[in-house]
């Protein structure tokens, strides 16, 4: 058992502190905080503790909320109070800007809190026990931990799952439950080979997610209709969609701000989705190219951009695409994953010449690299606006918005 002081918070929101020259984690420790902990994990220089007791709080700890949140994996800060989440999250955006970036005085934004910070989420992928449970991921560990009901997710995600019996040996890896801004629900079923037998008394929709290709319907359809400001998107079983419906509006918002599209406009936006933000742009540009990898997102985005002419898609890699496009783009807008651009893509984005680009990340370690290459190449970082997508947890997400050297546009 160790006595140990809390001096910081990582960038995953687990408590550090220093014994016997090792730089150790503890999970759910706040700074300030004096503790006792017992070390589960050590490495040369680093360990991970458990923590035992509380011998000093912090003024910023509460409660946490959840009867599993000591050791589930899906939420990380419920013990902080959520005016000191949003500074913690606000603080990483600038402490990576400044180390990875090289931006002594980044220019960064306040953090845009969440207008509810539980109940927020409108998917949750729950993992099955050997007994059949459906549960969440625990914290550092491929244990699943079993859940009655996710504090962070959709009223409507918790009440399908009390309705859900599986046998132990269902044969499934996961189920995904997803809803609408209107709560209606999709269930999607993700077996780890065959397909197993299914009964469903419940009027929902609903799809399996074979592990080596797309879904299919178990119902009337294998897709949800998701309203974003005034438009409808169609996202299918595995297609990526924002957890969050009221901060993706609001990211909308910041891309078409950061932007500034204009009706002459030749726009890419890579990693496009199911066309989130492209729906919102093509009606004020010239020409818009959507690049997206899972096929089908980009059957998605055809049908969510099917009333424009002018707009092209692509099912394939960035990094194969980008440098063969012959329209060239005056501003991009890109959404990657959270490993952020390659090298390679970096360098032919910076050599594709837009004069503006809008980079929408959920990792402000690799926005900031990122952002440090797209500077090499002459860009400049004209503001960053983080905003809580994800309370209760360590992820961030960020707006950056970049200007081809020479060019001038207001903070």
């Amino acid at each position: 058992m160790l006595r140990l002081t809390i001096t910081a918070l990582s960038h995953s929101g687990d408590g550090i502190a220093h014994a016997d020259g090792r730089t150790v984690f503890v999970p759910r420790a706040l700074p300030g905080e004096t503790v006792h902990a017992e070390i589960t994990q050590t490495k040369k220089e680093v360990a991970r503790a458990r923590l035992v007791e509380v011998l000093t709080p912090s003024p910023a700890r509460v409660p946490a909320p959840c009867p599993v949140f000591d050791r589930c994996g899906g939420c990380q800060l419920q013990h902080l109070t959520y005016d000191d989440q949003l500074k913690f999250k606000e603080d990483q955006v600038r402490t990576q800007l400044r180390r990875l970036a090289g931006l002594s005085d980044p220019p960064l934004r306040p953090i845009l809190p969440a207008p509810e910070p539980f109940g927020y989420r409108n998917q949750i992928q729950w993992s099955l026990t050997a007994e059949g449970a459906l549960g969440l991921r625990g914290q550092a560990s491929h244990e699943v931990v079993p859940v009655e009901a996710c504090l962070i997710a959709h009223p409507t995600i918790n009440a399908v799952r009390a309705r859900l019996t599986l046998e132990a040996q269902s044969g499934l890896e996961r189920i995904t439950l997803r809803v609408d801004d209107a709560g209606e629900p999709l269930i999607v079923l993700e077996p780890a080979e065959e397909t197993p037998e299914v009964s469903l008394d419940l009027p929902i929709a609903a799809a399996v997610l074979p592990p080596d290709g797309p879904s299919f319907a178990l119902a009337e359809r294998d897709w949800l209709d998701i309203t974003i400001k005034d438009k409808v998107f169609r996202v299918s079983a595995g297609s990526f969609f924002q957890v969050n419906v009221p901060q993706a509006e609001r990211l909308v918002d910041l891309v078409l701000e950061a932007l500034a599209p204009r009706p002459d406009d030749v726009v890419y936006d890579l990693y496009c989705g199911v066309g989130l933000f492209s729906a919102f742009l093509a009606p004020r540009v010239a020409r818009l190219i959507g690049i997206e990898t899972y096929a089908p997102a980009v059957d998605d985005a055809a049908a969510n951009l099917d009333a424009f002419d002018h707009v092209s898609l692509y099912n394939a890699e960035v990094d194969d695409v980008l440098s063969a496009l012959e329209d060239r783009p005056t501003a991009v807008v890109l959404d990657p994953p959270r490993a952020g651009l390659s090298a390679r893509t970096a360098e032919a984005l910076a050599a594709a010449g837009p004069e503006r680009i809008v980079y929408v990340s959920c990792d402000p370690a690799t926005l900031a690299r990122d952002i440090a290459r797209l500077a090499r190449g002459g860009y400049r970082l004209v503001w960053a606006q983080p905003i809580d997508m994800f309370p209760q947890t360590f992820h961030i997400e960020t707006v950056a918005a970049l200007v081809k050297e020479g060019r001038t546009t207001k903070s």
